[in-house]
């Protein structure tokens, strides 16, 4: 394990000793090693999605999601731990071992995990760093397609056909946390949490996914939970019922990164 010392954009260590024994149509695939920030360790399905921007010779790089082999791609708790058990958080900066990159569809970003391999955590990132690892203010994508509780919330299959990437990073002055049963009209009384922001001047409500988040506000009563500057991360989820939909991966606020 490597230090929680908070380490700068210019660290370049690698680990070394990452190699796979995978098999790919009978050759033999050996890992690569890449250096991330998370930015994400977020529910999905049985498992997580896991997101970070790779830091490559000391400066930011694009993004990788490392995804399993499962029809889902989600990663379970013993693919992604690090050596001592323990589960990734947001904003450590970790080695990761992987294959090769597997794209789906708008979601670019993908690579094939090594699950034979620990993930190595070298140290955390600094709260003040954050900022320059963010995309400038602007649309999520392709706005103006709203479900019945969210706003700006989905992009139509067809339109999602063409986008090119499905993680965002963004910056925001001031973050609402609503918890509330968004079905309660219909007899469904189950709760949920739901971020509303404002992004370049684009008014969002997107379901939070983050489970620190989530579980804390679920354990507080219904209402409305008010924050300053805060960092979001911002995926483009999987199709369903013709659409994906953005949500709210990960949240950093008042210099915290998220506990898993």
């Amino acid at each position: 394990m490597g230090s929680d010392a908070a380490p700068t954009l210019a660290s370049t260590g690698r680990h070394s000793g990452a190699s796979a024994g995978n098999h790919e149509l009978g050759v033999p695939v050996m890992a690569v090693v890449k250096r991330i920030v998370c930015l994400a360790n977020s529910r999905k399905l049985n498992g997580r999605c896991v997101a970070g921007i790779e830091l490559a010779a000391g400066k930011r790089a694009g993004w990788i999601r490392p995804v399993s082999d499962r029809e889902n791609e989600e990663i379970s708790e013993y693919e992604r731990q690090y050596e001592d058990g323990s589960d990734p958080r947001v904003m450590d900066v970790i080695d990761l071992p992987l294959l090769q990159p597997r794209p789906r569809g708008y979601q670019l970003e993908n690579w094939l995990l090594d699950p034979t391999q620990y993930w190595i955590k070298t140290g955390r990132l600094d709260w003040e760093l954050l900022g320059r690892l963010a995309e400038p203010p602007g649309p999520l994508w392709i706005d103006g397609h709203h479900t019945y509780n969210g706003f700006n919330d989905k992009v139509p299959l067809e339109l999602a056909s063409g986008l090119t990437s499905s993680l965002r990073l963004v910056r925001v002055d001031r973050l609402m946390l609503s918890v509330f049963a968004p079905g309660e009209a219909f007899g469904n009384r189950k709760r949920r949490v739901q971020g509303r922001f404002r992004n370049g001047g684009i008014e969002y409500r997107l379901w939070v996914t983050d489970p620190t988040y989530e579980r804390t506000y679920l354990a507080r009563p219904d209402g409305n939970y008010e924050f300053d500057e805060c960092f979001l991360t911002v995926s483009l989820g999987e199709p369903y019922n013709n659409a994906c939909y953005k949500l709210i991966a990960a949240v950093m606020e008042g210099g915290k990164g998220s506990d898993t």
